[in-house]
């Protein structure tokens, strides 16, 4: 992996200036995954934070080439920009290696933009999705999304006499695009930053379609103090409410076991959209929650163990 010293040498995607929220964690993500490249970087983004953000016309925070397109098909965008390309290289008009990186939150990815991103991981195109995944459409309100886990809190399942919070568990999106057979898969998140650049690396170095699932905790629709940001990246991997690992061409490997693995209650009791999960008659939910967590941290490290 690029140590800091080659890191800071190397171009910064983004100019200071950006309106992205104090403390948001997407600048991080972008910064940490381009610089990733030794090889220039041409970027799409669909609709959301990032974009609404850092391209408000007539500027732009962006130093490397950059596409804005509609909310549900940034995977598509750039599957026809890497067509061309290849296309432009069969006939001598393009020499240098060039490398393709889509980003997208998790609205436009595990939902609206689904459709397109499969269909481009299924046809083989070389590139890198990137979801920056803060459990919500936050851009537009704090919507619920199919990344919202169970028992959040947003505007649209809010938690109150009826319910509490979302209903149902989050679509887990890593193993759907493992379900894709691609050759890199990987689940990250700000907090451990050495870990998301190896990542972003070994995707750039493997050749077809990879895809990176990075947690980018969200002060405004999680609530929860600005500058705490990498502290909640940590603690949702350090409670395997949000595990790091990575398959390749298959096999699986968990990227951080913590030593002690943390109770799910240190994660959601430092966020304003769980409160309600510590009243009295919500005992039983938060005992479900952690069932879930376990569960599937034992499913993740039962797939290691086949490998």
């Amino acid at each position: 992996m690029a140590g800091l010293k080659d890191l800071s040498k190397r171009k910064d995607p983004l100019t200071g200036g950006h309106r992205a929220c104090s403390g948001c964690g997407f600048p991080q993500i972008v910064r940490m995954v381009c610089m990733a490249s030794t090889d220039p970087v041409v970027v799409v983004s669909a609709t959301g934070c990032l974009e609404v953000t850092t391209t408000i016309f007539p500027y732009s925070a962006w130093t490397t080439p950059f596409v804005h397109n509609a909310f549900e098909n940034a995977a598509a965008t750039l599957s026809g920009i890497e067509a061309a390309y290849n296309a432009f290289t069969r006939k001598g008009k393009v020499s240098k290696k060039i490398n393709f990186v889509a980003f997208g939150g998790d609205g436009g990815t595990y939902d609206i933009g689904f459709q397109s991103l499969s269909g481009a991981m299924e046809r083989g195109h070389n590139l890198l999705y990137v979801c920056y995944d803060n459990n919500a459409y936050m851009n537009t309100g704090v919507q619920r999304s199919g990344a919202t886990p169970r028992g959040a809190n947003t505007t649209t399942e809010p938690a109150g006499k009826v319910k509490q919070g979302k209903s149902r568990f989050r679509k887990d999106l890593t193993e759907i695009m493992v379900a894709h057979r691609l050759p890199y898969v990987a689940q990250a998140t700000v907090g451990y930053w050495a870990d998301l650049i190896r990542k972003a690396e070994k995707a750039f170095a493997t050749p077809g379609p990879k895809f990176m699932n990075v947690l980018q905790p969200c002060r405004l629709g999680w609530a929860y103090p600005p500058a705490e940001t990498f502290a909640m990246g940590r603690l949702a991997a350090d409670t395997c409410f949000w595990p790091l690992y990575e398959v390749e061409n298959g096999k699986y490997k968990i990227t951080l076991k913590p030593r002690e693995k943390k109770p799910a209650v240190d994660f959601f009791k430092a966020q304003e959209r769980f409160r309600h999960l510590f009243k009295p008659n919500n005992a039983g939910l938060l005992e479900e929650l952690q069932k879930e967590i376990d569960q599937r941290w034992e499913e993740l490290l039962a797939k290691e163990a086949k490998a």
